[in-house]
């Protein structure tokens, strides 16, 4: 397994637990030692992973949450 990496990012269409849970669950389906951050009241998202990052923003996107460049 390759350094893991934190990416910050701005997210949104996130409101509440189900959507922290959302997230996190599919970060972690792709890389199970994956820590997720959600931080709702600012729409900020902070995923500590190996996945590339173009890959953690993808599974956000597939959420159906919009990650701002």
């Amino acid at each position: 397994m390759s350094d893991a990496i934190t990416y910050r990012m701005n997210v949104q269409g996130m409101s509440c637990q189900h959507c922290v849970k959302a997230v996190t669950q599919a970060v972690q389906a792709q890389d199970p030692s994956a820590q997720v951050s959600v931080d709702l009241p600012q729409g900020r998202v902070e995923v500590t992973t190996s996945l590339p990052e173009e890959s953690v923003k993808a599974i956000i996107t597939d959420e159906g949450y919009t990650v701002q460049p």
